[in-house]
């Protein structure tokens, strides 16, 4: 069971967090609304590996909040909802004081007590390794030998200056079916206004460069050692899973036009002393002239919200397509939830969107063409795919989280994998 997860929030408890998770597979399911149960995501199977990518570890006040993730985690690690997953691995990028390296990655890995054949791959040491016992990984990641982290090139972002955005991946080896799993975390929009210039916008053009980084073969020298990911020669080439926060938007500026507000005038403000745009105004035709929607730097004020929930959105799906420069290189399932950000951070406010940037499909779960192999089963096996959010009606920050689960193919990535019988691994 993969998690993608757009922020670590701290306002719940770790024993109701990781009850969530487990609630998604056969345990007993929290009240979205009072009275009220999701029955439709039950799951007859209970998960085996359990792996949550998270982004912004610490939140956005990192420095003065990150001093209560290792009590977090302790809890977490501890609580009564695990205490099935005898093993786990922990990695948190928590040393904000290195400009230069610091991600706020976060990745968390959870093994059942009843999965007996697991491994872990050392990147030093190029083997796999048994996974024993609970351990957990912070400040300088560099140097843990299970885990490749590196941050995205300075001038990758539009603006030319350090963001916390990069990647960490690590290896793995379950029965006899190996993958990587990458924790990802792209360039956002920093102007909404910028992005409605042009179509697609730069941040896309930005995000993909950065996400071409991630597939493509690198090297990062440095004094000790030259290190490549995902298709380095020097490593067997497995299937893999990338997934956290992509921050991938929709076209603006169509989706505006022909969606949003396709019968509407538009007024364009300029600021005096530069000229630049400072918001855009749209208003119905008529005397009436009724505010549809407004947009500045950091506003997205549209008047009905309930088009990015209806029907989950999908009508607005054909915008989404920053994903269309990978067709072949990534796949993802078919996408049957309301765009994951930005919703508001108020308590009593769990399914509205901050009117702070258009809603989008942010997080998302993507793999190799081999990764989906391990996941779509031919005609003849189970099928217990699902690919959907959690928390729909309750406030979980402002991205909601994205899980995909699915049992694995035994002898993924291989010749021939679909002629195994299944594992008994989700």
């Amino acid at each position: 069971m993969l998690f993608g997860w757009g922020l670590m929030a701290f306002g719940a408890s770790a024993n109701e967090i990781t009850t969530w998770i487990l609630s998604l597979f056969g345990h007993s399911e929290p009240n979205l609304q009072p009275g009220k149960t999701n029955k439709s995501r039950r799951l007859t199977h209970r998960p085996h590996f359990v792996a949550v990518h998270c982004q912004e570890v610490g939140g956005k006040n990192y420095e003065a909040s990150m001093s209560h993730v290792d009590s977090f985690v302790t809890e977490l690690l501890s609580s009564d909802a695990m205490k099935e997953y005898s093993r786990a691995r922990v990695y948190l990028d928590e040393n904000y004081k290195s400009q230069e390296h610091f991600t706020a990655l976060g990745s968390f890995y959870f093994i059942h007590e009843s999965l007996k054949n697991i491994q872990q791959f050392d990147f030093k040491a190029k083997k796999f390794r048994k996974v024993v016992g609970k351990e957990t990984w912070s400040e300088t990641l560099e140097s843990t030998p299970t885990v490749e982290k590196e941050k995205f090139p300075q001038d990758y972002y539009p603006e030319s200056k350090w963001s916390r955005k990069g990647f960490i991946r690590t290896r793995w080896a379950l029965a006899d079916c190996a993958f990587d799993l990458v924790n990802i975390h792209l360039f956002h929009d920093a102007s909404n206004l910028v992005a409605w210039e042009k179509s697609p916008s730069i941040y896309s053009r930005s995000r993909q460069r950065a996400l071409q980084f991630v597939l493509d073969r690198y090297r990062s020298v440095s004094l000790s050692n030259t290190r490549v990911l995902i298709t380095d020669d020097r490593y067997e080439r497995l299937p893999y899973f990338v997934f956290g926060d992509f921050n991938f938007r929709l076209d603006s500026k169509p989706v505006i036009q022909s969606r949003l507000c396709p019968a509407c005038n538009l007024q364009v403000s300029r600021s005096d002393d530069t000229n630049q745009l400072s918001k855009l105004t749209f208003r119905e035709f008529g005397n009436d002239q009724k505010l549809i929607l407004q947009v500045e730097k950091k506003l997205f004020n549209y008047v009905n919200q309930d088009i990015f929930r209806e029907d989950n959105g999908t009508s607005l799906l054909e915008f989404d397509n920053e994903l269309s420069v990978f067709r072949g290189q990534l796949h993802e399932l078919e996408i049957a939830f309301p765009p994951s950000y930005p919703y508001s951070e108020d308590s009593n406010q769990g399914r509205e969107y901050m009117n702070t940037r258009l809603p989008a499909w942010c997080d998302r779960i993507l793999m190799s063409p081999s990764a989906r192999d391990m996941v779509i089963k031919p005609e003849n096996e189970e099928k217990s795919i699902v690919y959907d959010n959690i928390g729909p009606n309750v406030c979980m920050g402002d991205h909601k989280p994205v899980f995909l689960s699915f049992r694995i193919t035994a002898g993924a990535g291989k010749p021939n994998a679909n002629k195994h019988k299944c594992c008994v691994v989700q």
